[in-house]
């Protein structure tokens, strides 16, 4: 039988973009290059029955130019937390390999890879407010990323910007700020008041629930 999951929770993720992040709209990237950090937290999950309540998660991504031309690396943080069943199951939906094809960013990020570093197991320090448009990631020796809002040049009041995604394979809408990130080891990334979203997600293996 094919595996079956949910995963259902917020996620931060923190691009090298200028706000909004033009490939969220088909269009190339900022700079010609795509970094990027997220992370989340499974309020409810299950994996062919095993439970993933409550654990969390994390992934450093890289490519030396656009995501489609591919010679991309990865790296997977999980929650140190999780038995050997819940690692396994974390490990391979956030590698796509329990994924029907094209149906989550999982699936689609690893098959433009080049590179995939060993998963990690480690404390995952990370908290999100989607509505605040707030988050901070922390792992020891391995990351440091903060998401904030908006705050506007002109009023000095905070933005207000969402994203409504009518097809996909992330987010059903995600809350825009901005943030902030380094990352060291294989994956070496560092940007400031770059891109940032904050959504639900709610994804099985057959892609986002709508």
């Amino acid at each position: 039988m094919a595996d079956q999951w949910m995963i259902r929770g917020p996620e931060f993720v923190n691009c090298n973009c200028a706000w909004g992040c033009p490939c969220q709209f088909g269009a190339l990237s900022t700079y010609g290059h795509c970094e990027a950090v997220s992370g989340g937290i499974i309020e409810e999950g299950n994996f062919n029955g095993t439970r993933l309540d409550g654990l969390t998660w994390a992934m450093l991504l890289q490519w030396p130019g656009e995501i489609r031309d591919g010679n991309g690396a990865q790296q997977a943080i999980i929650d140190e937390r999780a038995d050997p069943e819940q690692r396994e199951a974390i490990r391979k939906i956030l590698h796509g390999e329990a994924t029907d094809p094209g149906a989550t960013m999982f699936f689609v990020y690893n098959s433009t890879m080049a590179s995939v570093h060993p998963t990690l197991y480690a404390p995952i320090d990370i908290s999100i407010d989607v509505d605040g448009r707030t988050a901070t990631l922390k792992i020891d020796g391995v990351v440091e990323a903060t998401g904030s809002p908006i705050v506007s040049e002109f009023t000095g009041q905070q933005v207000e910007r969402e994203i409504h995604f009518g097809t996909g394979f992330e987010f059903r809408s995600a809350e825009v700020g901005s943030g902030s990130a380094k990352a060291h080891g294989p994956i070496a990334l560092e940007f400031t008041n770059t891109n940032a979203l904050f959504g639900e997600l709610h994804l099985t293996q057959a892609g986002v629930v709508r």
